[in-house]
């Protein structure tokens, strides 16, 4: 009706406040309804919820929001997605397949229903109006409104009795309410339904989890999140890799005086990328194409997959060592290695503490259920995001991610060992700016995950394309803005 396309709906993204009322939030991948000759091709959403069309590239309309309701009312009747599997792709199969089973114990008007909108053609789904009007919601018993209770137990679904109503009534009119029993104010009651609402809501983390990508790419609902309807980033041009970079969102890794003598820090890091790499556009030519890349270049640590669920916990992440990172939001840093054996504390860049993970500290378990969750959720759920080969970590400390920021356009994240790595969010590009030894490398993924490396030094004499030449020019201008605020 509003001519806004929400392109992540399903059970996370739906809300209960105090009075049982639901709520649709997160609007951070919305978009305005555009003809469809114009429509963004831009792969986006949560897996288990993507309609057929949006896989194939053909654009989101309101038929895909659609879609994605008929996921939710199958997610509800049944208690899994239609199309959840173990593997990505085969998921992404079978949705393009329209390939799911229906519970025997649905009833026939649920089936009808169900079947009537996941339909692969678009056009020959129900639209909201037939769905409203369909026998599944205008046969039977429909209560006006659910108790508080229904939180966390079965409601009482039996239709009212007009005579017992009436009888209640007559009889409260006639001998009033049950003196023994205190009421409660409304700002009591009101602080129980808090309480009872907020410690569901504290039971899961899964249910929030979405998909800025499917590369790897993951951004969970941020209270200041920039709508996805901005220009994608594979258009951008001269112009807009030099426009400021206004609205933005960051977390940090917390500072100390004393840091780590190899340890630089999130200001450190800035300042240096920005040196090394406005000094290669200064004096690059303007060419067509990449010189070669290296073909054995320096083994170097990149993020390949990463989840935002700052609004809450933090912002997670894993290396291509496989060993997986948290930067909460309090400040605090927690690394599980690759061997899983121990894991690493910082409550600073310079306070590291090592635990076994079978005897992490009570007062981290909180932590360090988060962080195992991440792991598991990364590890069956997101793909990698480039085809550089994956080397095991040596013995060293594991990395630190002292500071992210989002934009509208991408992801910067800066490590403690001078790597930054910059992911442009709609078509999943990604720079990388390293120094395993001496000289600085500079790797670009793009949008078919492909990968080159090149020595920073080779790149200003010979020059880049111009897609890669905008996208340093852009993390330039992003880490000018940056280092001056």
């Amino acid at each position: 009706l509003k001519g806004i396309l929400h392109r992540d709906l399903k059970l996370g993204n739906f809300f209960i406040n105090e009075s049982m009322e639901l709520k649709v939030g997160d609007f951070g991948l919305a978009a305005r309804l555009e003809p469809p000759d114009q429509r963004k091709k831009t792969i986006c959403g949560t897996p288990n919820y993507l309609a057929p069309e949006v896989l194939y590239r053909q654009g989101h309309g309101p038929e895909s929001d659609i879609w994605s309701l008929g996921c939710v009312m199958y997610t509800l009747l049944c208690g899994t997605p239609p199309f959840e599997t173990s593997d990505l792709k085969e998921t992404y199969r079978c949705i393009k397949q329209v390939k799911y089973t229906l519970p025997a114990g649905l009833s026939s008007a649920a089936k009808n229903l169900l079947m009537g909108i996941l339909k692969r053609t678009p056009a020959e789904r129900l639209t909201l109006d037939q769905i409203l009007e369909h026998e599944f919601f205008t046969k039977g018993y429909t209560p006006d409104k659910l108790p508080p209770s229904s939180c966390v137990m079965v409601p009482d679904l039996h239709p009212p009795n007009p005579a017992k109503s009436l009888f209640t009534k007559v009889a409260k009119s006639l001998f009033g309410k049950n003196k023994s029993k205190t009421k409660k104010s409304p700002t009591e009651e009101k602080d129980d339904i808090s309480k009872l609402v907020t410690g569901l809501v504290k039971t899961s983390i899964c249910r929030q989890l979405s998909y800025k990508t499917v590369d790897g790419n993951e951004v969970a609902p941020v209270t200041n999140a920039v709508t996805a309807n901005s220009s994608p980033v594979d258009t951008l041009t001269e112009e807009a890799s030099g426009k400021s970079i206004s609205r933005s969102i960051r977390g940090s890794l917390v500072s100390s005086s004393d840091a780590f003598e190899d340890c630089m820090t999130a200001s450190g890091v800035m300042e240096t990328a920005l040196a090394v790499l406005k000094d290669c556009l200064s004096s690059m030519p303007a060419v067509e194409g990449n010189p070669s890349s290296l073909a054995k270049p320096e083994h170097f640590v990149w993020v390949s997959k990463w989840v935002d669920y700052s609004n809450k916990y933090g912002f997670g992440y894993q290396l291509s060592n496989r060993s997986i990172g948290v930067l909460f939001n309090s400040g605090t840093h927690m690394v599980l290695p690759t061997h899983r054996r121990h894991v690493h504390y910082n409550l600073t860049n310079s306070r590291h503490f090592v635990f076994p993970t079978s005897a992490v500290p009570e007062q981290l378990q909180g932590q360090m259920s988060i962080l195992q969750y991440f792991a598991t959720y990364m590890e069956k759920n997101l793909m990698k995001g480039g085809d550089l080969p994956c080397h095991e970590e040596g013995s060293q400390a594991p990395l630190l991610l002292l500071q992210w920021v989002k934009t509208e356009h991408a992801l910067l994240m800066l490590f403690s060992n001078g790597t930054l790595q910059v992911n442009f969010y709609n078509d999943h590009t990604k720079i990388i700016l390293c120094k395993p030894q001496d000289a600085y490398l500079l790797t670009y993924i793009n949008r078919d995950r492909n990968s080159q490396t090149f020595l920073l030094s080779t790149l200003a004499q010979t020059g880049c394309n111009s897609e890669m030449y905008h996208r340093l020019k852009y993390t330039v201008k992003l880490l000018q803005q940056k280092a001056e605020s």
